[in-house]
């Protein structure tokens, strides 16, 4: 009996059962073409539509991979990519547009909400962070994303769920990762920005997230920045809302 609980658990392991990780992080310490982490969706529809958020913090001035999800047809199905400070670039369909001059928190670094909505139909993108919108943009108009989804965090999908490039890598921490397939409203991305109640992500839900961790990874209990001991006041006053 002993032997069959420990081979139930051990499997449960591999397989990377939901787990609830409110008030965690992964932390990616050091450049690396190994450290990764594998997210798990039974989502298998194609997508038409979807938002992806996720809080991070990085003092890295080069480029590097936010989320990559990739298909067995198109490396870069969605990716989100920051090119340099200020400039990010999401990727639909191999197809990419540039969004420049984003306010971010100046000085030392903390905690960055960033959202990425795209809508087929429309082709209409927009990119959030820390609750402000950008100007909305047009990307891969009709595009339909197909295939089983391989999602990694910390580097970018050259091929599918592999070919990582350790000069694109990212060296931080990151929490509430979430995907939605639909495109969210300003008030909910708002919603999730502050911390308030908000629908989880029903492709990924930080909150009941299947996951596996490869290399060195580590996941952490979140803990305080600069912004959170030292600037509540300004933060609080620099997430501004639609609602």
């Amino acid at each position: 009996m002993k032997k069959l609980v420990f081979l139930i658990a051990l499997l449960r392991g591999c397989l990377g059962s939901p787990e609830d990780l409110q008030g965690r992080v992964f932390s990616f310490p050091e450049d690396s073409d190994t450290a990764y982490v594998k997210l798990t969706t039974d989502k298998e529809e194609p997508l038409q539509a979807l938002t992806v958020c996720l809080r991070y913090v990085c003092d890295l001035t080069r480029e590097l991979t936010l989320f990559s999800l990739a298909t067995p047809s198109e490396d870069n199905a969605f990716l989100l990519f920051k090119q340099k400070p200020g400039l990010y670039q999401p990727h639909v369909g191999q197809k990419v547009i540039d969004f420049t001059e984003v306010l971010e928190e100046k000085g030392l670094p903390g905690w960055v909400h960033v959202c990425v909505t795209w809508e087929s139909s429309s082709g209409m993108a927009q990119l959030w962070i820390n609750g402000k919108g950008s100007v909305r943009k047009g990307l891969n108009r009709g595009k339909s994303l197909q295939g089983k989804p391989s999602v990694v965090l910390g580097q970018e999908q050259d091929s599918y769920g592999g070919k990582f490039d350790k000069k694109q890598s990212f060296v931080g921490q990151m929490s509430d990762v979430h995907m939605w397939d639909r495109a969210l409203s300003p008030c909910e991305i708002c919603a999730a920005n502050k911390g308030s109640y908000f629908q989880p992500g029903n492709v990924l839900n930080w909150a009941a997230l299947q996951y596996t961790m490869h290399g060195y990874v580590l996941l952490e209990k979140m803990m305080p920045t600069y912004n959170s001991c030292n600037n509540n006041n300004n933060n609080n006053n620099n997430r501004e809302t639609t609602c």
